[in-house]
């Protein structure tokens, strides 16, 4: 008996040093975001804790408190030395996160973008919707708004933000070749992450520009700056705005009339896909073209390109809004 007590003693103190080491065997997936606190990636958020605790690994989200790439570069360096198996980025800055990537990757660490298709130094960047035709339907959305006629100004969410570019890049080639009454006011405004800037870009560009006819924001925080500006001006009669946002934080200004129509994907597949994408790697697994991804369906995977790309393309206005909302977006 003295001799089984002694081993169950052993037994107990192998498992308490275990312990420790066991939850460090659980994988563990950093993401961090351009910004935290505001309703996009807030979302993309519960989609990472959801995936996470799907397939039982440490999943979290880190937001700064600004859309600064040196903000950015500073978490991704606590990451590196936390060891963590997988690190998600969705860059402020591509080119300024790319250098600090490397080492990640260097460090033996799983890199996934999002929203960042040309990222360099990751293993795979994922889109739950992805292509210029994006700027286009903002476009063609504009136009039937507003006639085809008059001026309109571009927002993005900074003028390093490729996908944000390359869809206003798009848009205005196909206004110039589809709707030649209709005249681009300025070059693009970087103010499409704050609703404060967005705002106040819209009133001075309605008071400069009596013939404003409309703003096409491809940031989430810029339709609802356009909006409130537009709103508060009465204007939504000859003022139309379109743009990629969360229903819930749009919905009033959608039913008011203030944004016209709008698109979006779900940032919580987005942030879902980065996870399940992480998990994959980190069990040895190689993304497949057409494979099935949880929610999303059937996607692209482009190898060369090291992209994977769903096709969950959403219409907000007001025949949609209150479904979407219902659905938590």
């Amino acid at each position: 008996m003295r001799i089984l007590a002694k081993a169950l003693v052993g037994i107990v103190a192998l498992a308490a040093l275990a312990g420790p080491a066991l939850a460090q065997d659980k994988t563990r997936i950093g993401v961090v975001v351009k910004i935290g606190g505001i309703p996009w990636f807030n979302q993309m958020e519960e989609g990472i804790k959801r995936a996470g605790a799907e397939l039982g690994v440490d999943a979290w989200m880190i937001g700064p408190t600004a859309a600064d790439a040196a903000l950015q570069v500073r978490a991704l360096e606590d990451l590196i030395a936390q060891k963590v198996d997988v690190i998600g980025i969705v860059a402020t800055d591509p080119a300024v996160v790319a250098p600090v990537l490397a080492r990640a990757k260097a460090a033996g660490i799983h890199v996934v973008s999002a929203e960042t298709p040309d990222q360099t130094n990751k293993d795979w960047d994922v889109e739950v919707a992805l292509g210029t035709n994006i700027g286009e339907r903002h476009m063609d959305a504009l136009a039937a708004a507003n006639g085809g006629k008059g001026k309109y100004a571009v927002y993005v969410g900074g003028l390093t933000v490729p996908l944000h570019n390359a869809w206003a890049d798009a848009a205005i080639a196909y206004q110039k070749e589809k709707y030649p009454d209709m005249q681009l006011v300025a070059e693009r405004f970087p103010v499409a992450e704050s609703v404060d800037d967005s705002y106040r870009t819209t009133l001075d560009l309605m008071r400069a520009n009596p013939d404003l006819t409309g703003v096409i924001s491809f940031g989430s925080q810029g339709p609802i700056g356009a909006g409130r500006a537009v709103e508060e001006r009465e204007a939504a009669d000859r003022v139309a705005v379109v743009g990629l946002f969360s229903p819930s934080q749009g919905a009033s200004l959608v039913k008011s009339g203030a944004i016209k129509e709008g698109f979006i994907w779900s940032p919580a597949l987005g942030g879902e896909m980065v996870v399940r994408v992480g998990k994959m790697l980190v069990d040895g697994q190689t993304p497949k073209d057409g494979m099935e991804m949880h929610n999303v369906g059937p996607v692209k995977v482009d190898a060369a390109a090291g992209t994977i790309i769903g096709s969950k393309l959403l219409t907000i206005d007001k025949d949609t809004i209150d479904q979407l909302v219902s659905e938590g977006l």
